[in-house]
C-alpha cells in the first residue's frame, strides 16, 4: 500500500534495525491491500471502543520483510476503495482524523503498562501526521516507561482537522493551545507529535536546518527552532537490494561500475519505450516524479525548448496536478522525437528510466530527502538537482576539482529557477560529451553507499539516548 517515500522507509528501516539487533515491530492500518498481503495474520486481541474511536481487532503477522507486524483491523475505517487518504475522486476521506486517531491510539495502548500484549516497547517511533497523536496520547497518560520519537517526512502535510474532532479523539480541552495540538485555529495531528514527542527527527540534516525558519518551516518554525536541541536530521537510506543494476529484473541489460559498456542497451530500450528518436549522440534526461510545483515540474515544462535545443532528450513518468500534466504533455506533442511523457506510475518503467537515462533531473523547490537521486547514483545516472534538503546532502556537485578528487556524483544548482536549472543541465551535457570524464563521474556516483545500514545505526544510537532508563 504505497503512495511515496514514506512507504519505502516503513518497509526498509525496521528491517535494517532488526538486522543490527533492535527488537522492532511495525503497526499498520488494516487496508484491504495489507490484509490480502498477510493471509496468515492471526488475531491477538479485541480492542474496545474509546471516546469517538471504534473497536477493532489487532492482528499479528510476519511482514514480507521478515519483521513482525501488527495490523489494526477495523473495516468501517479502512476497508474502502481509493487510496489510503482519499476516495476514488481524489477527495480526502472526511473521517481521516478518526481513521488515524485509531491507529495512534492503538500504538499508544500497546506502549502503556495496560498493553494487552506480552511485548511492550521502550520507545515508539511515529511517522508523519498519520501517527502524530501517538506522542500526545502517551504524554497525556503520563507514562514514564515509553519514550516517543516523531519523524517528519514532509512538513507540507500537517494533518489539519476541525476543532470539533478534539472530543471524538479523546483529547482533553486543555490540549487546545499553542502549547498542544492547536495550529492556527485547526487541530494538527503533526503539531501534536512535534509538541509532545521526546525527540524529533527528519529525513536529512539540511532539511532539519531549513525547517527552523521560513519559508520551509510551514508555520512550525517557532516550535521547531525552540526544540532545536531535540531535533535531528538523519538521511534516509535506500533499498539497495531492490535498486541494484547488477540484479534488477526490470531492465534488459544488467551492469555494474566495471561493466558500464552494457548500460547503453538500456538507453535504447528507454528511447523505444517512449517512442523517441533512437539517438546515441544526445543525452537522455530522466524524470520520475509527482507532477507538482514542489517537484519543479513547471520549470522543466517552461525550459523544454531550451533543453531540447542543447540537444538533449527528456523522458518523464508520473502524475499529479492537472495543469502540469497538460503542460508536459503539450511539450511532448511539440517535440515527439525528443520528449516522452507517460502520465501514470509504473514501477518497472521507473527502473528502466534509472538505468537507461544518461542523467536524472530533480529540480524540486524543496525536498526533505528524496530517493531517486540516490537510486540514480547507484545506477551510474548522475543526478541534476536543486541543492535543497536531502538533495544537498546526497549529491556532490561536479566541478573540475571535485571530479579530480573522485568525490563528484552529480550536478547541483543553488536557486530553483529555470535559468539556474538549465545552466546545470548545460554543465552536465558538457561533461557527458567528454567520455573519460563522464565515466569517472559515473564510477564516483556508483561508489556511494546509500544503504539503510548507516541510517539504521544512527537511529539506534538516538533510541538509546531517548529511551527511559530501566
Amino acid at each position: 500500500m504505497k503512495t511515496g517515500g514514506l512507504a519505502d522507509v516503513i518497509a526498509a528501516l525496521p528491517k535494517a534495525l532488526a538486522d543490527i539487533g533492535v527488537d522492532v515491530r511495525v503497526l499498520l492500518p488494516g487496508y484491504p491491500q495489507v490484509l490480502l498481503g498477510l493471509p496468515d495474520a492471526i488475531e491477538r486481541v479485541r480492542l474496545a471502543a474509546t471516546a469517538g474511536l471504534p473497536g477493532a481487532r489487532l492482528l499479528e503477522a510476519t511482514l514480507p520483510t521478515g519483521v513482525r507486524g501488527y495490523v489494526v483491523d477495523c473495516p468501517e475505517l479502512y476497508a474502502r476503495g481509493g487510496g489510503p487518504y482519499q476516495d476514488e475522486t481524489g477527495r480526502d476521506w472526511p473521517d481521516n482524523a478518526r481513521r488515524f486517531g485509531l491507529l495512534s491510539r492503538t500504538a499508544a495502548l500497546l506502549a502503556l503498562n495496560a498493553t494487552p500484549l506480552a511485548w511492550r516497547p521502550e520507545l515508539v517511533h511515529a511517522h508523519d501526521w498519520q501517527a502524530g497523536l501517538v506522542p500526545a496520547y502517551l504524554a497525556m497518560n503520563g507514562t514514564k516507561y515509553t519514550a516517543s520519537i516523531m519523524t517528519i517526512h514532509n512538513l507540507a502535510f500537517p494533518g489539519l482537522f476541525d476543532r470539533a474532532w478534539l472530543e471524538p479523539l479523546g483529547l482533553p480541552a486543555s490540549s487546545w493551545s499553542m502549547y498542544g495540538v492547536e495550529y492556527y485555529g485547526k487541530l494538527s495531528l503533526l503539531k501534536a507529535g512535534l509538541y509532545y514527542a521526546d525527540a524529533i527527527t527528519t529525513v536529512s540534516p539540511t532539511y532539519a536546518h531549513e525547517i527552523q525558519s521560513r519559508p520551509l518551516g510551514m508555520g512550525f518554525e517557532g516550535l521547531l527552532a525552540g526544540r532545536k536541541a531535540d531535533l535531528y536530521g538523519i538521511l534516509n537510506g535506500i533499498d539497495d537490494t531492490t535498486w541494484n543494476p547488477r540484479t534488477d529484473p526490470f531492465i534488459p541489460a544488467r551492469y555494474s561500475s566495471s561493466s558500464l559498456w552494457r548500460k547503453p542497451r538500456n538507453k535504447e530500450a528507454l528511447q523505444a519505450a517512449f517512442a523517441l528518436a533512437p539517438r546515441k549522440d544526445v543525452p537522455v534526461l530522466g524524470i520520475v516524479s509527482r507532477l507538482t510545483q514542489q517537484k519543479g515540474v513547471d520549470l522543466v515544462a517552461a525550459a523544454a525548448e531550451r533543453i531540447v535545443a542543447l540537444p538533449a532528450q527528456i523522458v518523464m513518468l508520473g502524475e499529479g496536478e492537472r495543469d502540469l500534466e497538460a503542460a508536459v504533455a503539450q511539450a511532448a506533442h511539440r517535440h515527439p522525437d525528443a520528449i516522452g511523457v507517460q502520465i501514470r506510475f509504473d514501477e518497472s518503467l521507473a527502473h528502466l528510466i534509472e538505468a537507461g537515462a544518461d542523467a536524472f533531473l530533480m529540480p524540486s523547490r524543496f525536498e526533505p530527502c528524496g530517493m531517486n537521486q540516490m537510486y540514480s547514483q547507484r545506477y551510474g545516472t548522475p543526478p541534476i538537482v536543486h541543492a535543497t534538503g536531502g538533495l544537498a546532502d546526497s549529491v556532490t556537485d561536479c566541478r573540475p576539482e571535485s571530479l579530480a578528487a573522485g568525490v563528484a556524483t552529480g550536478f547541483t544548482f543553488a536557486e530553483p529557477t529555470q535559468h539556474a536549472m538549465v545552466d546545470a543541465i548545460e554543465r552536465c551535457v558538457d561533461v557527458w560529451r567528454d567520455e573519460r570524464a563522464w565515466r569517472r563521474l559515473q564510477k564516483c556516483a556508483m561508489a556511494r553507499d546509500f544503504g539503510w545500514a548507516v541510517s539504521a545505526a544512527e537511529y539506534a544510537r538516538l533510541y538509546e539516548r531517548v529511551k527511559p532508563i530501566s
